[in-house]
């Protein structure tokens, strides 16, 4: 078997070391034509080039050739241009990209050569170099592409972001002069006494120093290409947030030919701003495109491999997965040397992620397993209609006689699966409700409907309300959704009824006693005898919801029900365990729709 094993490996490798010269345009991005340099060097241009008119012209002199290639090959203005201090050395050397530098600049190209505004979200692994190839493209656009383009380069701190702008003008003291066509030099000038802002003279093209913690900094000014690093690090507080400084940013910035903004950060956990724009960009409703470099895309982590027998034996199952997922042996033997550093293997993920879940997983704290939530979002999809059921009342009696489902865009129902026509199947749906508050910025009172009758099995979610009501408004409504999927068992969350309000709660929930057939019932201890007693709701304590998110844990890890609403499948993102072991959503999110679906579905496994 290990034979086979290193002829599979060989391959791999061989895969990777794809020829690669960006002066002889050998392996780079885009459309290339193999032609002659005017010094007799055989070079592979970009169509672009070819196809400019300025092209037959530029043939008989060396300087010219080179000039009008450095406006159309970023890789070769990279290589020729751009002088950068190396990681691993600390010397100088010019910009010779790396092969995850590539994958990116294709689709930064690939944008712009179509006219398309740029718009990218970038989650990283370490040490690839990812702001360097944003800055440099700017710098790209900049200094070659386009006069009077100005440009934001923010970042969580002011520091962080001064040494993107150092590595700038680095690259502008080193520009070779041949290359320079403007008549001032290649350097920043100080812009109108502003100390955050710097002007490429004979370019007329300034850049912006900013960062999260001073937002103020960049108002007024007319950016085209905005560089956003470490956002999931930004300030966040109720003065200021990533959302809104980005929002101001991207409304200033033209959607034309050459503009561009990048978000780009490591993970830093799960429900800020950040994790829920690459949440967007993932299901395609954002207009930025996602890219995650994974740790095994990065050249620089690989170690030989002295007996690949020995290593194959002693993979673990993540090891063996890599393998799976077409990784070398030498970069698992690096993955397997570099883990010893590290107390536990979420550290290593934190530091080193083999996807983007496990980026995010590794950095928060959240419950349910991301893959597992993950799996559950495949499942989810428009509901097949959404409106309110139209009652013979609002409450009392009429509230269960329901006339039909209208059909209505700001309705609140929502609705997967219809009650199937015919007989009543009275087990089959459970119906359960998280009380909320009654105004815009409280809690959302929710109503789930799961269906425990289906071809495989598992409990599927098929309706859910959603919305803020007064609470003897929503006692009704709940009972006429339960009332129209089959006379539902109908379990309601009481703890806000019998706390908040309870003489009004105690007359709701004994009025609909005597009209709802089939509600949900708990023992509890009589308050004066003691003597235990059933009780109308389910009652959430902290003994009562461990047991509801132990089981619904288990659930999304095996994929154990079917959910539909993604709203449902972003707050199990969010929802963490504190170091007390207290379960709640993070600062900012809701958990109402989670714990209806927790509820419910421990309800429906539970034998009666």
């Amino acid at each position: 078997m290990i034979d086979s094993i290193i002829v599979e490996n060989i391959r791999r490798n061989s895969l990777l070391t794809t020829p690669y010269d960006p002066i002889a345009g050998i392996g780079a991005a885009g459309e290339r034509v193999e032609t002659l340099s005017p010094g007799g060097s055989l070079e592979h241009i970009p169509a672009t080039m070819a196809a400019d008119p300025q092209f037959a012209v530029v043939r008989g002199s060396d300087l010219a050739w080179r000039r009008l290639r450095v406006r159309h090959d970023f890789e070769y203005w990279a290589a020729t241009c751009v002088t950068i201090r190396d990681k691993l050395t600390g010397c100088d050397v010019k910009l010779r990209l790396n092969r995850p530098q590539r994958r990116v600049l294709a689709i930064l190209e690939k944008m712009r050569l179509q006219s398309k505004p740029i718009r990218l979200i970038m989650l990283k692994a370490r040490q690839w170099g990812g702001s360097t190839l944003i800055l440099m493209y700017m710098a790209w656009i900049q200094c070659c592409l386009r006069r009077n383009w100005h440009s934001l380069i923010c970042a969580h701190v002011k520091d962080t972001s001064a040494a993107i702008r150092a590595m700038y003008a680095k690259m502008l003291d080193n520009y070779p002069a041949e290359l320079w066509e403007e008549e001032s030099p290649p350097e920043f000038r100080a812009f109108e006494r502003s100390i955050n802002t710097r002007v490429i003279p004979g370019r007329d093209c300034r850049v912006t120093l900013a960062s999260s913690e001073r937002q103020d900094a960049v108002r007024g000014f007319d950016f085209v290409m905005a560089h956003l690093s470490e956002v999931a690090f930004w300030c966040d507080s109720a003065m200021r947030s990533p959302e809104a400084f980005i929002r101001a940013v991207s409304g200033g910035v033209a959607r034309v030919d050459c503009s561009l903004i990048v978000l780009e950060s490591t993970a830093n956990g799960v429900g800020n701003y950040f994790h829920s724009e690459w949440m967007r960009s993932k299901r395609g409703e954002s207009d930025k495109t996602p890219v995650f470099v994974p740790w095994h895309e990065i050249e620089i982590y690989t170690s030989p491999v002295a007996d690949a027998a020995a290593l194959w034996q002693a993979m673990d199952a993540y090891e063996r997965a890599l393998w799976e997922k077409g990784c070398t042996l030498e970069q698992i033997q690096w993955y397997h040397d570099k883990r010893r550093e590290y107390a536990s293997a979420a550290q290593m993920s934190a530091e080193f992620p083999s996807d983007d879940l496990e980026a995010f997983a590794a950095t928060s704290r959240s419950v349910f397993a991301p893959e597992g939530v993950e799996a559950l979002r495949g499942d989810c999809r428009d509901p097949l209609a959404v409106g309110e059921l139209v009652t013979s009342s609002p409450t009392g009696f009429g509230a269960l006689v329901v006339k039909e489902f209208r059909p209505d865009t700001l309705g609140r129902l929502k609705v997967w699966k219809m009650p199937e026509p015919g007989g009543r199947c009275y087990s089959r749906y459970v119906a359960a409700v998280d009380i909320g508050g009654r105004s815009e910025r409280s809690d959302y009172s929710v109503i789930t409907v799961i269906d425990t009758l289906t071809p495989d099995s598992r409990p599927e979610v098929v309706a859910q309300w959603r919305g803020h009501i007064d609470h003897d408004l929503l006692t009704w409504k709940a009972a006429a959704i339960a009332q129209w999927y089959d006379e539902a068992l109908l379990v309601i969350e009481s703890n806000t009824l019998e706390t908040d309000d309870t003489d009004n709660a105690l007359f709701t929930l004994s009025e609909l006693n005597h009209v709802y057939r089939n509600l949900y019932y708990r023992m509890a201890r009589d308050r004066v005898t003691l003597a235990p007693e059933p009780r109308v709701g389910f009652h959430t304590n902290r003994s009562t919801k461990a047991m509801v998110i132990t089981r619904l844990i288990g659930l999304v890890r095996d994929h154990g029900y079917i959910e539909r609403d993604l709203d449902a499948c972003d707050e199990l993102d969010m929802y963490e365990c504190d170091s007390s072991g207290r379960y709640a959503a993070r600062a900012g999110h809701h958990d109402d729709i989670l714990m209806t679906r927790a509820i419910a579905l421990h309800v429906a496994l539970t034998p009666s």
